[in-house]
């Protein structure tokens, strides 16, 4: 290690040694509001998420219950007739 002082170090500390600029008076309450209105917003858009994927679940159950799509469908073609 050289004897020189590293130039980003010292920035950094004169940066953190002040002086430091003053703070709006309304910043913290601001903040507060807006970091409550963004988990609002995220808690109802996780709600939505959850209902449209509750309702895609039920539309896909009420289909398969009226297609039954696991029935074969019937052969429009019959079997031969045989033993006459």
């Amino acid at each position: 290690m050289s004897g020189f002082p590293d130039p980003k170090e010292a920035q950094v500390r004169q940066l953190l040694e002040g002086p430091h600029p003053p703070v709006p008076t309304g910043l913290a309450a601001a903040a507060a509001a807006r970091g409550s209105r963004l988990l609002r917003r995220y808690r109802a858009l996780r709600r939505f998420g959850w209902a449209v994927l509750f309702a895609a679940a039920a539309a896909f159950a009420v289909w398969a219950a009226l297609t039954r799509p696991w029935v074969t469908p019937p052969s429009g073609v019959s079997p031969p007739l045989e033993g006459w």
